[in-house]
């Protein structure tokens, strides 16, 4: 026996997402059918609106809703280092340490052979747009995984044409893995440990 056509249409659209199978899109979808009609309505209106009230901010690529994002417009961080991160989900994982100040560039991605997706197809240019006087070191954390690697390559290959210094984190974070699933101390002896590259 089939679902009704508006339970597989929503089924079939929670599978889009990473990480849900069917059993798990099937699971939400009974969830949300007996949910309050209240907080589907609060659920289904944040969902329509996401794309219209989350940008990327113009300095960093992080996400903001506004112009620019709320690290780039503190005045207190240390505006000499710079943090490069593949994804925004990076970027609060570094923050939940605690113990970094300085900016963040995000790339929006990792170079991976497998997708196709080149240097170039990062947000790479706005980051040396932003590599003046003041900047004294680039920290590269992209994720230890193959494409991270081969990222981070790239980066200090590139970077390596300016005077600073350029560090990659330590490996405290094992091989394969994503920087947003590191616990903070993890994340904490991986900054303390970089090393230049």
């Amino acid at each position: 026996m089939n679902y009704p056509q508006a339970f597989q249409d929503l089924v079939d659209c929670f599978k889009r997402l990473p990480g849900i199978g069917g059993k798990s899109a099937e699971r939400l979808v009974y969830h949300i059918l007996s949910m309050d009609k209240k907080y589907v309505d609060e659920f289904a209106e944040a969902l329509a609106t996401i794309q219209d009230k989350i940008h990327y901010c113009k300095k960093c690529g992080h996400i903001c809703e506004n112009e620019y994002c709320d690290i780039c417009l503190d005045p207190d961080r240390d505006q000499s280092t710079i943090c490069i991160v593949e994804d925004p989900k990076d970027v609060f994982a570094m923050e939940k340490v605690k113990e970094y100040r300085g900016l963040y560039h995000v790339l929006h991605g990792s170079v991976s052979i497998m997708e196709g997706k080149t240097i170039e197809d990062l947000n790479i240019a706005s980051l040396f747009d932003r590599l003046d006087d003041n900047v004294k070191e680039v920290i590269i954390a992209t994720n230890p995984t193959r494409d991270g690697e081969t990222t981070a390559l790239y980066l200090a290959k590139l970077l390596a044409k300016k005077n600073i210094n350029t560090s990659r984190i330590a490996n405290g974070l094992p091989i394969g893995s994503n920087i947003d699933y590191a616990d903070e101390l993890t994340l904490l002896k991986s900054l303390e440990g970089r090393k230049k590259i």
